[in-house]
């Protein structure tokens, strides 16, 4: 988003001059504050109000458009509030290391089910939910696989083997018969 921020300021300003880089500023703390509306509106009325002709407004009404088309994606005052980072290059680096360096290792081949389980449990990890979730996943399963089974999800408590001396015992009493 930044960089069409960028390239509106350059029909406006000289690139690379402390005008341009004020007028970036501004607008990009309007769109942190979560006003898509007034960047837009200020680069299409900056382009009118300076006469500019089709072809030297084309990169700043190209930004407006980019701007409002994706007005849905931008709240970042929303974002913000939530604690959300806003910056692609977080989310690009997640998706390299939780996805990429796992599903394209040679010779792997993924089911859309099994690549779904493998990286729902690379998240809990590198998020470092994974001592949490584990005695969840471990009821969750004890419930599915065997409280399910029984009648009123009770299981039948399993006897103890028998000690070493019960086995003598029980030797003891045996005798051979003919």
């Amino acid at each position: 988003m930044l960089e069409y921020l960028w390239k509106a300021a350059y029909v406006f300003h000289p690139e690379g001059s402390p005008e341009a880089e004020k007028w970036v500023t501004e607008r990009l703390l309007w769109l942190l504050c979560g006003d898509v509306g007034q960047v837009t509106a200020s680069i299409r009325r900056t382009a009118t109000c300076r006469g500019l002709s089709r072809a030297a407004r084309r990169p700043a009404d190209v930004s407006a458009a980019y701007l409002e088309r994706h007005r849905a994606y931008l709240r970042y005052d929303d974002y913000l509030a939530r604690g959300f980072p806003i910056a692609t290059g977080v989310i690009e680096g997640a998706c390299r290391h939780l996805i990429r360096d796992r599903l394209t290792l040679t010779g792997a081949r993924w089911s859309l089910a099994g690549a779904e389980a493998i990286l729902r449990l690379r998240a809990l990890r590198a998020s470092g939910d994974w001592d949490a979730y584990w005695p969840h996943h471990e009821r969750k399963e004890y419930e599915r696989t065997h409280a399910a089974r029984y009648a009123d999800g009770t299981v039948p408590t399993l006897t103890s083997p028998p000690s070493p001396s019960d086995r003598k015992r029980k030797r003891a009493s045996l005798r051979v018969v003919k």
